[in-house]
């Protein structure tokens, strides 16, 4: 019952206050995936606003409860950098601080207590970060998939803006005009296949399958996507959302074998509304094996209930997938929010 009432609340609230939580839109030249006003996916999606309301309704059968808090103790990092392997800290839901070649990267940052456009009503936490926001080691480059509230926080991001020496922040196409209304000043806004150099390393924005929007009014007017981070320990990948699709073998031959990659593997039911933008556990697997990743770790669960399946239902069907297809279980990994690991 809370969980629909969430819902409910988010689609009254979105309603009413659209035209103040809209993200500004891109302008720019058509392209094979922008249509002058609002960007598309390679497969399309047809959901509507009927859909969006049955989802919301729900049953009581359909959407497991949450505990309202699961206790974590937070860890510390050395701030010292790292030069040797691919050093990875899981924070919580989809953000990372990576570590590779002295230079520290953070995915997808969020620390708000609630990934809603607003802090008295949408989907609350559950746990604390890993790693507490003040503890984190300088950072130099800041990697933010797409503009929904579980992934362009802004409470995390004018953290940053206040810095004086504040870090690259690269994402898709129009995402810079928010960017600079929340007072970052270095940022980059990509296409798909768009690279920059920094330090040393390449960053380039791969197609994904998702949607963007903070608003009613703002629907598909910014880009998504994911990253590869092409760096001298391996190649790394960061699938920020997405359902399944081509994209993933594309990237695949394109920028890999990966070292690692960063899959998410929750917010998945139910499959009649979910399957467009975000993976199941067995696609995930799939999607490990597409991009011809050397390790896996999933992501996107267990910190905000976005959909119907429990806590932890991720975990147990991503164990049942590999299984299924005989894939060593050490090589597709989940990570306790604020567990270090370092790959060779």
């Amino acid at each position: 019952m809370k969980f629909r009432i969430v819902i409910l609340s988010l689609l009254v609230s979105g309603i009413l206050l659209a035209s103040c939580t809209a993200a500004p839109p891109y302008r720019g030249e058509r392209t094979s995936h922008f249509d002058g006003k609002v960007f598309v996916n390679t497969i399309p999606m047809r959901k509507t606003a009927g859909d969006m309301l049955s989802l919301g309704w729900g049953t009581l059968s359909e959407a497991e409860t949450w505990p309202a808090w699961v206790e974590v103790e937070q860890q510390t990092i050395a701030r010292t950098r790292v030069y040797e392997g691919i050093s990875v800290t899981f924070i919580n839901h989809a953000s990372f601080l990576v570590q590779v070649a002295g230079v520290n990267i953070l995915t997808d940052p969020i620390y708000a207590r609630r990934a809603s456009p607003f802090q008295w009503a949408g989907p609350e936490r559950v746990h604390d970060p890993g790693i507490r926001l003040q503890d984190l080691p300088p950072i130099d480059v800041i990697i933010v998939s797409h503009n929904h509230y579980d992934h362009l926080d802004e409470y995390t991001l004018r953290h940053f803006a206040a810095m004086e020496n504040q870090p690259l922040v690269l994402s898709g196409l129009g995402n810079g005009r928010l960017f600079d209304q929340l007072g970052l000043t270095n940022h980059r806004d990509l296409d798909w296949e768009d690279s920059v150099r920094e330090q040393g390393l390449e960053f380039v924005f791969n197609e994904c399958r998702h949607r963007s929007g903070r608003g009613i009014n703002d629907q598909m007017k910014t880009l998504w996507g994911a990253f590869t981070v092409k760096t001298p320990a391996g190649n790394i990948y960061f699938g920020g959302d997405s359902g399944y699709g081509p994209h993933f073998k594309n990237t695949g031959d394109n920028h890999g074998p990966f070292a690692l990659s960063l899959i998410p593997i929750g917010a998945y039911e139910p499959r009649w509304f979910m399957a467009d933008v975000h993976v199941n556990p067995a696609e995930a697997v799939q999607a490990h094996l597409d991009l011809r990743s050397e390790r896996s770790i999933g992501m996107h669960f267990g910190t905000f209930q976005l959909t119907y399946e429990g806590i932890d239902q991720p975990v147990t069907d991503l164990a049942a997938a590999l299984e299924a297809k005989r894939i060593n279980p050490s090589l597709f990994q989940v990570m306790a929010p604020g567990e270090s690991r370092q790959f060779d």
